[in-house]
């Protein structure tokens, strides 16, 4: 898979950007905070519908603009497919496939798939465990996009059901014995039900997604670094004390009888503390190194090279499938020793599109120094600031220090007020 062609209009700091992208390393090199990774978050919120740096829409909007676009074609298997996908603030997003709206902006999931590699990445190992569902999750409806809906679903159940938790849980105190608590434990029951049929076909894809991942991370992790301990991965589940000793054959249906279990056993808990306590959104992956847990036992690089298997075990994947992601390096050249440097311009290699970008090209190892664009910004006056891109020299592609200088004639240059 590859894009053929990008175009972000009020997107962070571009108020407009048109660019011909090719198969291959594409470079885009310039200082901190002139743009250049606002293009490569541009291309994973197209595959995912969320941001690796920011949990809200409203950071993605140009200060001063109503909405942000990001329109892409697409190249699959020598299928070309044109989306668009407008960014609102407080408001749903729109989508449009091959020029015709569609009804929901997850029914574009799957027509751009990407793995990004960020420094953010650490958290996915030292962050919350909501980091690490997010990974899950995105990597599971990027396979299956119809769990993107259940997904939905569950989280508009939860909401609910909290919102019952904490207006009503002075009515269902005692058993709920007034006409109120009556009422409202009804409702809680009725809830009880949405969550567990969402909640279990959720927990039953991630775990088998887990399954399925867990071959690829060890091995990923041990070609990173091989003289660590072997790495592994699993899944906890709230649910785990309500399991039968006997795995199902239908495991959404066992899932399912076990969540209505848990809910029950938890129902004077959540009632006193106004708050949801099982299902996936109180799940985690548990990431080891031996006998270890990696949080609180790992070295910082050791925390590194597990990050980095868990984006390469993704990646591995998605190939699997039978289509290859697009490759997304975001600053990551400057966080690595020469071991992980090597180990991802192994996969990029032999990727059939890799994006990349650094504030230097010497960052970037040179066999992955392929076509360069140089990205700076320029005043504008009342207008604020302006990012730029203009393809750098040809000096500068094979890593000469000029990357910063100025475009040559038959240079494109495309402008957008800085955010």
């Amino acid at each position: 898979m590859f894009l053929r062609h990008l175009r972000l209009q009020d997107f962070r700091s571009w108020e407009s950007l048109d660019i011909d992208l090719e198969p291959g390393v594409t470079v885009f090199v310039g200082a901190n905070g002139r743009g250049k990774t606002n293009i490569l978050e541009a291309v994973g919120y197209l595959a995912t519908l969320s941001s690796h740096r920011v949990s809200s829409d409203q950071p993605l909007i140009r200060s001063g603009a109503e909405s942000a676009l990001i329109a892409a074609t697409a190249i699959n298997d020598g299928r070309e497919l044109t989306v668009d996908l407008t960014v609102h603030a407080g408001r749903a997003n729109k989508a449009r496939l091959r020029q015709s709206p569609v009804r929901r902006t997850r029914e574009i999931l799957g027509v751009v798939q990407s793995v990004i590699f960020a420094p953010e990445d650490l958290a996915l190992v030292r962050g919350d465990p909501g980091e690490r569902r997010r990974y899950l999750d995105e990597l599971m409806t990027a396979r299956r996009p119809r769990l993107a809906g259940v997904r939905a679903d569950y989280d508009k159940v939860l909401r609910q059901r909290s919102a019952l938790l904490k207006s009503a849980g002075p009515a269902m105190r005692d058993g709920g014995r007034g006409s109120d608590g009556a009422s409202a434990l009804a409702t809680l029951e009725v809830w009880d039900g949405h969550l567990a049929a969402y909640g279990s076909e959720i927990i039953a894809a991630r775990m088998e997604l887990v399954g399925e991942l867990a071959p690829h991370l060890t091995g990923s992790y041990a070609s990173i670094a091989p003289e660590s301990q072997a790495a592994s991965l699993g899944y906890r589940c709230s649910l785990a004390e309500d399991m039968p000793p006997e795995p199902s054959s239908d495991a959404v249906a066992g899932l399912e009888k076990a969540m209505h279990a848990a809910l029950a056993r938890v129902r004077t808990r959540e009632i006193a503390r106004g708050v949801c306590l099982v299902g996936p959104h109180r799940d985690d992956l548990e990431l080891r190194l031996g006998e270890h847990p990696v949080k609180g036992y790992a070295s910082h690089g050791e925390s590194w090279s597990f990050a980095l298997a868990m984006r390469l075990a993704a990646f591995e994947l998605l190939r699997q499938d039978g289509t290859e992601p697009i490759l997304i390096l975001d600053d990551v050249f400057a966080e690595l020793d020469r071991r992980r440097r090597s180990a991802l311009a192994r996969v990029a290699g032999q990727t059939e599109q890799v994006l990349v970008t650094a504030a230097v090209p010497e960052d970037v190892p040179e066999g992955l120094r392929g076509r360069q664009y140089v990205v700076t910004m320029r005043d504008r006056g009342d207008l604020g600031r302006a990012s730029t891109i203009a393809a750098a020299p040809c000096a500068s592609r094979s890593g000469d220090d000029d990357a910063g200088g100025s475009p040559g004639p038959d240079d494109a240059e495309v402008t957008g007020d800085g955010g």
